[in-house]
């Protein structure tokens, strides 16, 4: 189980987001591998765009290449013109200081960037983005090709068929987002499975909103594992799923690496006991929900522009609860739900839907109310 993962999006900075302190980054950098941990995971665009840089300067150029894995990402949503393609690829290896990247993503592919709002083809399709990518693999400047994914659970079971040289998806997954309407976590899982490809795993404690969970969700995993820290319940649950290669942490600190490594180092199956109890603790998390689940389980059934009610008020409630409520995972599918539904773009406005329970309450307002806040939130 020693798949956990380094991601490098949220490195110790001094006076900002690109001024690296690299002697704690190199440090952390060297007690993740000491613990036997090699694969990093970086971007185009961690980091105001300098995260491969840094991923150069701590790791590349201090540590034997065939030490380490690096993965990193094309910004999809960057919207790069098909003639400067090649040269920002180029660009990635330059930063990075390798010939070769070992896990080579398409970052956040979903129903906008690949179908477009019309459903006819996005970014994707236009600027033939998986035919390049391919192109780099048969040249050796990539080992694996893969996509990092936000969209529903039917559009990712499209995507691997109509592109088998994926072979594995990085996906938002851990215990509330598992059985989350929108994000589908367990569902994208399943299919990726179906499919015979890897899973690599982030936002596995949720941005750090899993880190801290109310005091009665707290005490009951405090009951069963007095010694397991509550980030590590969500950690172990992804550590603990098959076909994973590996479970990212943006880790800040030293001591967030020590702890991690430490968690995943110990990490056994999850009895079926740990996972009702951790059930139980996530049921307790979307209670504290400025609307509750109870309340929102009344809804099923209603449509909103060809989306669950229940599945939106669901996403908005359950950012409102996080560190950092405009930045969770959940904001962001939305626009990718109804331009499936649909194929129109939200952000042009949408016409005016009533929404009436069976009973006669009308719920309009809160549905549009949550609509607004994601639609503002979304990026």
């Amino acid at each position: 189980m020693k798949n956990l993962g380094f991601g490098m999006m949220r490195l110790p900075v001094l006076s900002g987001p690109t001024d690296f302190d690299y002697p704690q980054l190199n440090a952390m950098v060297d007690a993740f591998m000491a613990a036997g941990y090699t694969y990093f995971d970086t971007s185009f665009v961690y980091h105001d765009g300098k995260s491969e840089e840094a991923t150069r300067k701590a790791l590349v150029e201090r540590h034997p290449r065939e030490s380490f894995t690096i993965a990193t990402k094309f910004p999809t949503f960057m919207l790069i013109p098909e003639e400067k393609i090649e040269e920002t690829f180029q660009s990635q290896l330059d930063h990075l200081g390798v010939d070769y990247v070992d896990y080579y993503l398409l970052h956040n592919i979903q129903n906008v960037y690949y179908d477009g709002y019309d459903g006819k083809g996005g970014i994707v399709k236009t600027t033939h983005l998986f035919e390049h990518a391919k192109k780099w693999k048969e040249d050796g400047k990539i080992r694996h090709l893969g996509i990092s994914f936000h969209s529903s659970a039917k559009l990712l079971d499209r995507v691997l068929t109509e592109h088998p040289e994926i072979e594995f998806v990085q996906i938002a997954l851990n215990p509330i987002d598992w059985d989350s309407e929108l994000v589908q976590a367990g569902l994208c899982y399943d299919v990726i499975r179906r499919h015979g490809r890897k899973v690599v795993i982030m936002e596995a404690v949720k941005g750090g909103g899993l880190a801290k969970l109310p005091e009665e969700a707290e005490a009951l995993l405090k009951k069963a594992h007095p010694d397991w820290s509550i980030a590590s319940w969500s950690v172990r649950f992804g550590l603990d799923l098959e076909d994973v290669i590996a479970v990212l942490s943006g880790m800040s600190t030293l001591e967030q690496v020590k702890d991690n490594t430490a968690v995943s180092n110990a990490a056994e199956k999850l009895t079926e006991e740990d996972r009702k109890v951790l059930a139980e603790a996530m049921h307790i998390y979307r209670e504290s929900a400025p609307i509750r689940q109870s309340e929102i389980d009344q809804y099923r059934g209603l449509m909103y522009h060809g989306v669950p009610v229940s599945a939106i008020l669901q996403a908005y409630s359950i950012c409102q609860i996080q560190p950092d409520p405009g930045f969770s995972d959940d904001n962001n599918y939305l626009k990718n739900a109804i331009a499936e539904a649909e194929h129109v773009d939200f952000h042009a406005g949408l016409e005016k839907q009533p929404v009436i329970t069976e009973d006669g309450k009308d719920i309009t307002k809160t549905v549009e109310d949550a609509v607004a806040w994601l639609t503002e939130h979304s990026f």
